[in-house]
């Protein structure tokens, strides 16, 4: 093959076949990454988080798409990431369906927004447990399924949430997001590790680190930061991420295109996390 002849590249950015597994997917940027999935040709999607009904709405919805391949479909496994006994539940309940998964995305999160002086030890602890070690005791308990069928040409793909405020500074103030940020941060490193451990299993790990999108999660601190549209304009592209944004980097990394991007964390905030000060809130 010469330099200027690429391989099927039709298929580059195609999933058909594959069998992804979303924590945190029936809602925001979750719902956006889940729904890239199954119409770029994913077999099946499982949609997890603690509420039964969310999930459930998520995959009628996902279901309801008019251009996925025959036979593709998303399927609804509630469970709480939050605790081991979740996660298990959640690996049984994916195991009754298929033997394998090729992605796992590790999207489930919380935030908690408080003054520094206030800040309790719960509080911190809550966003710490759920983002970090529920993260590592997902991507453990999945290991097994995500070695079952990657390969050196072909591995599995996990993908983690991270975010840009634990790239840059995050909130400030008296809404401070302190354990949210060092959360981030930890998480994202926790990726770096966890990739070079499980490279030679033929699973590559990376982050995604979004900025300011709008949902339910982050509608509060935008409100408080002035607005959309307020933010917007700060923005260097003087706007905020869209689903489309979060779709084209999860298709990417979880396809042909990103099978050699390993350890990586890829910001999707428009360059806002090198503006000055465009993180820190005035509050």
């Amino acid at each position: 093959m010469s330099d200027a002849d690429l391989h099927d590249f039709p298929s580059l950015f195609s999933l058909k076949g594959k069998v992804a597994v979303v924590t945190g997917g029936s809602r925001g940027l979750g719902l956006s990454a889940a729904s890239a999935l199954l119409q770029a040709g994913a077999s099946k999607v499982f949609i997890t988080s603690r509420k039964a009904k969310a999930c459930e709405e998520a995959v009628a919805k996902l279901n309801s798409l008019p251009n996925l391949q025959p036979g593709a479909k998303a399927i609804s496994v509630p469970a709480d990431s939050a605790t081991i006994e979740g996660i298990k539940s959640l690996l049984e309940q994916v195991k009754k369906h298929t033997d394998h998964v090729d992605i796992l995305l590790a999207n489930a999160g919380a935030t908690w927004g408080e003054a520094f002086d206030k800040h309790s030890d719960a509080a911190f602890a809550k966003v710490m447990d759920l983002n970090v070690k529920s993260v590592f005791n997902t991507i453990r308990e999945f290991a097994p399924l995500l070695e079952k069928r990657g390969t050196i040409e072909d591995p599995s793909r996990v993908l983690i949430t991270a975010s840009v405020a634990g790239i840059g500074i995050g909130t400030l103030g008296k809404q401070g997001t302190f354990g949210y940020s060092a959360s981030k941060a930890a998480v994202a490193h926790l990726g770096r590790n966890l990739a070079i451990e499980l490279g030679p299993r033929h699973v590559t790990v990376n982050s995604i680190a979004p900025g300011w999108f709008p949902t339910k999660m982050s509608s509060g601190l935008l409100k408080m930061g002035g607005g959309v549209e307020a933010i917007a304009k700060e923005n260097p592209l003087r706007k905020l991420g869209k689903p489309d944004d979060i779709a084209g980097i999860v298709v990417f990394l979880c396809s042909r295109a990103g099978a050699h991007v390993n350890a990586e964390t890829i910001a999707i905030d428009g360059g806002a996390v090198w503006a000055r000060g465009e993180l820190q809130s005035k509050l």
